[in-house]
C-alpha cells in the first residue's frame, strides 16, 4: 500500500516590481526604501515610497518573504512593472519534485531607468539620502536650483519626507534671485496624467449615462435627529449617507462593481469606493475606502475625513490607489446640479452626485418644496445595460428613504 507524503517547501525568488497606481501611471520614481536585505516582510507592509505625477505614496508589499536584494536606489525613475527588488519566499513543492537548484533561478534583468534618471548602484541597502531623511526627486531638484539646504526643511510627506510643496513653501517665504528659474508647476504633471486616463476611457469604453432625482427629506430629517445626540466632532455629513447607500446598492448589483480586463467583466466581491478628491494645488485623485458597505456610518465618516486629509497632505498607501472597484464623484459643494463623469479604467462605472437643494417635488398628488439630489450613473455598455443601471439607481433611492437601515 502506498503512502502519501506531505508537501515540502523550497525557497523561491520573486521580483517585487514598480506597481501601477492607476491607469494613468506609466512610471514612478523610488523615493526611499524602508527595508534592507535580510528584513522579513508581510503582505501589506510599507516597504518603500514612490513618487508619481499625483504625489508620493507609501508602497505596500504584495509579497510575503525575506528581502534578498534591492535593485534600484532612491531617485531612480522606472517603468511600471520594472523589478525593484528580489524577495525570497517559500513555495510548496510536491514530494518527488526536482530539488531546487542551489543557485538562484535567473530572473529578467531590471528594466533600464528612464533616460536622465540616476543609474542604480550595486544591489544592496541604499545609502541615506543626503541632506534629509526622505527627499522626493522633484524637491531635491528645485532645492539644488535655488541653493536651499534640505536639512533646514521639515517634511510634510509620508514619514516626514520632504516633498516639492515643502520646498516651494520655503521659497515663497524668501526673496528669490531676480533671474531665478521658473517655479515648477506641480499640477501640470497631474493634469497630463488625468488627461491621458480620461482620453483612454472615452476612446475605449462605450459609455452610457443615466440620471435620477432623489428626495432627501427623510434622510436629512433622520440625520438631523441623529446628530442632535452627538458632539459636534462626531456628527455625520450627508455625504456619508450617500456613500453608504451607493455601497449597499452595489451588493445587489455586482456587475457595476468590478473591472473590465482581457475582454470580460470581472466583478469584485469587495466593495471599495473610490472617492474623487480635488487637490488644493490643482488636479484630481480617487483613492479608495475599503469595504465601504461593511462600515457603520461613524466609521465611514471617519474613513472619508481621513482619506481627504491624507490625499491633500500626503500619506496615501498604494492599495488605496489601486483597489477601487467603482468611483463616486461629487461636486455638490460647488453648487453643481448634476454631473456625468468619465469612467476611470479599468473600472466599469462611476456615480455622480450633485448638490442637495430644495426643488418642487410631487408626492401623492401634492407639490411641495423638498431637498432633492441628482444622482447619475456613467457605465460601461460592455459590462451592463441601461436596464441594469436604472435598477441600481432605484435601489440607491430606496435605501435613502430608509436611512435608519444604513
Amino acid at each position: 500500500m502506498s503512502s502519501s507524503l506531505p508537501p515540502t517547501t523550497a525557497p523561491h525568488i520573486s521580483a517585487f516590481v514598480m506597481p501601477s497606481l492607476g491607469a494613468d501611471m506609466e512610471h514612478g520614481t523610488l523615493v526611499v526604501w524602508n527595508v534592507k536585505p535580510g528584513d522579513v516582510v508581510k503582505r501589506g507592509d510599507v516597504v518603500a515610497e514612490v513618487e508619481t505625477e499625483k504625489g508620493v505614496f507609501a508602497m505596500e508589499s504584495t509579497i510575503a518573504g525575506t528581502v534578498k536584494e534591492l535593485l534600484v536606489t532612491p531617485g531612480t525613475r522606472a517603468k511600471v512593472g520594472a523589478p525593484l527588488a528580489h524577495f525570497e519566499t517559500m513555495e510548496a513543492r510536491a514530494p518527488g519534485a526536482p530539488q531546487a537548484s542551489a543557485e538562484t533561478p535567473p530572473l529578467p534583468p531590471p528594466a533600464a531607468p528612464v533616460s536622465g534618471a540616476p543609474t542604480p548602484s550595486v544591489p544592496g541597502a541604499p545609502p541615506p539620502v543626503p541632506g534629509a531623511r526622505h527627499v522626493s526627486p522633484a524637491a531635491r531638484k528645485l532645492a539644488a536650483e535655488r541653493g536651499i539646504d534640505l536639512t533646514t526643511i521639515s517634511g510634510s510627506g509620508p514619514e516626514g519626507a520632504v516633498v516639492l510643496s515643502d520646498v516651494e513653501r520655503l521659497i515663497g517665504g524668501t526673496t528669490a534671485p531676480a533671474e531665478a528659474p521658473p517655479r515648477v508647476d506641480a499640477a501640470r504633471g497631474m493634469r497630463q496624467a488625468v488627461a491621458a486616463a480620461v482620453s483612454r476611457s472615452k476612446r475605449e469604453i462605450p459609455h452610457y449615462y443615466l440620471s435620477n432625482e432623489v428626495s432627501m427629506a427623510k434622510a436629512l430629517s433622520w440625520l438631523a435627529a441623529e446628530n442632535e445626540k452627538r458632539p459636534i466632532g462626531e456628527r455625520i455629513l450627508p455625504a456619508t449617507l450617500l456613500l453608504k447607500s451607493i455601497a449597499m446598492a452595489l451588493r445587489s448589483h455586482p456587475d457595476l462593481n468590478g473591472v473590465w480586463a482581457e475582454g470580460e467583466l470581472r466583478s469584485r466581491p469587495e466593495i471599495h469606493l473610490g472617492v474623487a478628491i480635488s487637490l488644493r494645488g490643482g488636479g484630481l485623485i480617487s483613492p479608495a475606502i475599503h469595504n465601504a458597505d461593511q462600515l457603520p456610518l461613524d466609521a465611514l465618516m471617519r474613513a472619508l475625513s481621513d482619506l481627504v486629509r491624507r490625499a491633500r497632505s500626503g500619506g496615501l498607501r498604494s492599495s488605496e490607489m489601486t483597489d477601487a472597484t467603482i468611483t463616486v464623484s461629487s461636486l455638490g459643494d460647488e453648487g453643481v446640479t448634476s454631473l456625468f463623469g468619465v469612467i476611470y479604467p479599468p473600472q466599469v462605472a462611476l456615480v455622480g452626485v450633485g448638490s442637495i437643494a430644495e426643488r418642487p417635488w410631487v408626492e401623492n398628488g401634492a407639490v411641495s418644496a423638498q431637498p432633492v439630489v441628482s444622482m447619475t450613473l456613467s457605465a460601461d455598455h460592455r459590462a451592463t445595460d441601461g436596464h441594469y443601471g436604472s435598477r441600481f439607481l432605484r435601489e440607491v433611492a430606496r435605501l435613502l428613504q430608509l436611512p435608519e437601515t444604513l
